[in-house]
């Protein structure tokens, strides 16, 4: 029998306890979010940002006596095997930014010194970049919601952490089209998405694009450190989005140890 989850706690039959209405809440600003927002990387690092609260808050509703007599062994331990795999996101996406950002720290040094390889320098960068989204287009075929109703708030917690990291690697990647077998909300998000995620600006593609021109000499223009320092302040973003998300996910899945100990 699937594990089940309610917010309510028994001493509390009429009314929902504080915490568990703040994650509520956190939840339906996520959703509306995720709904009306485009896939550019200032709306995703806002929602790396919510999800780091929204974690937060959940490991302290684990912390509370009605919800730890309530969650049963077999809900803990599908909860701990969504955390690990949202980890390994985090780390898969933590490496390949690492990977972008030490191309680009080696493309600005070219263009600081003036001196230098520069066209062989942005050959390498861009065939990393090829790399990347063979290993992005893998990891988002096997992606897919949890879609468990059974675990309530923790579960749609998961689905929107899970939803959110499609959006970093197809934004990092320049694919929008999702694969693997999604939810039905996530597929009506995605078609609310569609209509202004072809205005939204992808830094990543931009400057894949002009390295691109420079290389096949299609533009007159030269490259400026500008061009290439608006990546790297994009990637600076959602490195430390993730990051603080990454911390944020190990403290509530030590809360959730720690429930299965209890």
């Amino acid at each position: 029998m699937a594990a089940t989850f309610h917010v309510r706690s028994n001493s509390f039959p009429s009314r929902q306890h504080p915490q568990a209405a703040h994650v509520e809440e956190q939840l339906c600003r996520l959703r509306s979010s995720e709904a009306v927002s485009t896939s550019s990387s200032s709306s995703i690092c806002q929602r790396l940002n919510g999800l780091q609260d929204l974690h937060d808050s959940l490991e302290k509703l684990l912390r509370l006596p009605f919800t730890e007599q309530t969650l049963d062994k077999k809900a803990v331990e599908h909860l701990l095997d969504g955390s690990l795999r949202i980890l390994d996101f985090c780390n898969i996406s933590k490496d390949a930014l690492s990977q972008i950002k030490e191309g680009l720290n080696e493309i600005q040094s070219i263009l600081r010194r003036k001196r230098g390889d520069l066209s062989s320098q942005i050959k390498k960068y861009l065939a990393s970049r090829r790399s990347l989204k063979k290993s992005f287009q893998k990891v988002l075929k096997g992606l897919k919601v949890n879609g468990d109703e059974s675990l309530a708030v923790f579960g749609e917690a998961e689905d929107l952490t899970i939803s959110t990291f499609q959006s970093v690697f197809s934004f990092v990647s320049e694919s929008s089209t999702p694969s693997g077998k999604w939810s039905l909300v996530s597929k009506l998000i995605n078609q609310k998405r569609v209509a202004s995620e072809a205005q939204a600006t992808n830094e990543f593609a931009e400057l894949d694009s002009a390295f691109q021109s420079f290389i096949e000499k299609k533009s007159q223009k030269s490259l400026e450190m500008e061009d290439v320092k608006k990546l790297e302040t994009c990637v600076q973003d959602l490195e430390e989005g993730i990051d603080s998300l990454f911390k944020s996910l190990m403290k509530y899945r030590v809360s959730l140890l720690n429930t299965l100990s209890h």
